[in-house]
Parts: C-alpha cells; sequence; structure tokens
C-alpha cells in the first residue's frame, strides 16, 4: 500500500513536469489568438470539427517549440531564479525523454492540421515552430534583436486559425498577425525591465541587459504602442468589425499607448509593472470586442 502510494504521486509529478514542458499558461495566449483568427475567418456557421482541429493542432506545436526551447536554453534556465525550477535545470526529467515528447507533440500538431484544417494552416504552423526554435531561441543569446524575431512565431497563431477557417492568408489575416506583432514588444519589454537582472545572469544581451539605463528600453516600448494604436483600428477599415469596435479600439489603444509612455518616461518598477498588467489587459479585451462587433 505504502509502495503504490508513492507511484501514484510520483506519476502525477512526471505528468506535471512534461506539462510544464509545454508552457501552458503562455500558450494559452496561443490557444485563444488562434481560435480568434479562426472564429473571425468564419463566414457562416462555424464548422466545430475545423475548429477544434485547427486550435487542437496549434495547441499541439506550440507546446512541442516550447518543449524544444526549454531543452535549449536548459542550462541557461538553471542560473535565472524566474525558471531554475523548471524539470530540466532541476534535472527531474531527461534530454532524451523531453526530446521525444517535443517531436511527437509537434509532429502530430502539423498532421492534425494538415488532415483536419488544411495544408496552409499546416505550412504556417511549420513557419511557427522552425521561427521560434531555429530563429528565435538560438538569437536570444546573442542580440537584443532577438526579441524583434521573437515576436514573429508569437504573432502567427491568428494566421493559423484563419488560415484554417479560410484557406486563404487575405489582408485581415495580416492585420490580426500585426496587432499581436506590435502588442508583443511593449509587453517583452515590460518583462525584460523587470527581470533584467535575472536575464543578465543567464547571458542574454536583452535591451534592459545591454543598455542599463532604460532609455532605448522605454522608447521602443512607446514607439511599438503608438504603432499599434492605428493597426488596431485596421479590422474596422477592412469592414472586418463595426465602427462600435473602432471606438472601443482606440481608447484601448490610448490607455495602452500612455502606459508605455509612463515607462518610457520613469523607468521604474511600478511604471513597467503598470505595463506589463496593462499588456496582459489591453490584447484579451481587443480580442474581444473584435469577436463581439464582427461584421
Amino acid at each position: 500500500m505504502k509502495t503504490g502510494a508513492v507511484a501514484v504521486p510520483a506519476a502525477r509529478t512526471r505528468v506535471s513536469d512534461f506539462v510544464a514542458l509545454t508552457k501552458p499558461r503562455l500558450n494559452l495566449l496561443v490557444i485563444a489568438t488562434a481560435a480568434a483568427g479562426y472564429y473571425l475567418g468564419t463566414a457562416s456557421d462555424l464548422d466545430l470539427v475545423r475548429f477544434l482541429n485547427t486550435v487542437g493542432g496549434t495547441a499541439l506545436v506550440a507546446g512541442g517549440a516550447s518543449a524544444l526551447n526549454q531543452i535549449y536554453e536548459r542550462r541557461a534556465d538553471g542560473l535565472m531564479q524566474r525558471t531554475r525550477r523548471r524539470p530540466l535545470p532541476d534535472s527531474r526529467l531527461q534530454v532524451g525523454e523531453a526530446g521525444v515528447f517535443a517531436l511527437a507533440l509537434s509532429v502530430s500538431g502539423l498532421l492534425l492540421l494538415a488532415a483536419g484544417a488544411n495544408g496552409l494552416a499546416a505550412m504556417v504552423a511549420l513557419t511557427t515552430l522552425v521561427t521560434y526554435v531555429a530563429c528565435y531561441t538560438p538569437l536570444k543569446a546573442r542580440t537584443s534583436l532577438a526579441t524583434v524575431v521573437g515576436a514573429v512565431p508569437g504573432a502567427l497563431p491568428p494566421m493559423i486559425g484563419w488560415a484554417g477557417a479560410t484557406g486563404t492568408l487575405s489582408r485581415e489575416a495580416w492585420i490580426l498577425f500585426a496587432i499581436v506583432f506590435l502588442w508583443q514588444m511593449p509587453h517583452f519589454l515590460a518583462i525584460a525591465w523587470l527581470y533584467r537582472d535575472d536575464y543578465a545572469r543567464a547571458g542574454f544581451p536583452l535591451l534592459p541587459v545591454v543598455e542599463p539605463d532604460g532609455r532605448s528600453t522605454g522608447r521602443h516600448a512607446a514607439a511599438y504602442a503608438a504603432a499599434l494604436l492605428p493597426v488596431s483600428l485596421a479590422p474596422t477599415v477592412t469592414g472586418l468589425t463595426t465602427p462600435v469596435y473602432f471606438a472601443g479600439a482606440l481608447l484601448l489603444g490610448l490607455a495602452f499607448l500612455v502606459l508605455a509612455m509612463r515607462f518610457a518616461w520613469h523607468r521604474e518598477r511600478a511604471a513597467a509593472r503598470w505595463l506589463f498588467f496593462g499588456s496582459i489587459l489591453y490584447l484579451p479585451l481587443l480580442w474581444i470586442l473584435m469577436i463581439a462587433t464582427r461584421a
């Protein structure tokens, strides 16, 4: 009885460790944006099976990409306070088994997208996987520009959803991509500022690390938030949403810009925290507004 009681918690711990490799909290955003992209691209009644295949396939690929990223960064993760307890740096999982898990997720996700949605959705997902793992991940330890590169795969999930629903990548899909791409930069820069000591310890030359005074970090955050404002209004201009969305997006964009400018001016932890939490609120509210006012 005692042996069985020990085995069950151990098995549960291993399952939770494999789940942790997929970065479930981060990939919740991936799933949500892919689902929103699919819904916005649906012209008639929602095809539930195709929708689930598209979202499920995207989730699997994203989970596989996250696991491959953690395999590559396992040594750096062990040097940072916020990541040192992850399964690989803490030696709760071995690299080999994590690799098999990551590849299984990635391949199964691509196959599900190809068979259950369409080839275009699978190709966009493959592009997401390759740019995240082969481009962003190795660049992260070499240049502060990796943040910009990393925003590309981060912005592709709504395009996967749109492609799954329509079989095309029309201008609306690119607008959705641009919104998420531009939003990520103030969001990531706020995180980088808050954890700049951790990133420096791990050898990641992010902008707040290479320019500690924070002026460039603040300017970039404000510039991207300013660029996001007109782009976020484009869905109404293209006829994807109603004027109600335009008004709501304008208010949200102005509020987000104020937070970014406040951070650029003060460059304090409190201002960075406000920008970070504001970014977490901004994007879901924008997507909800977009879905609720679809033309």
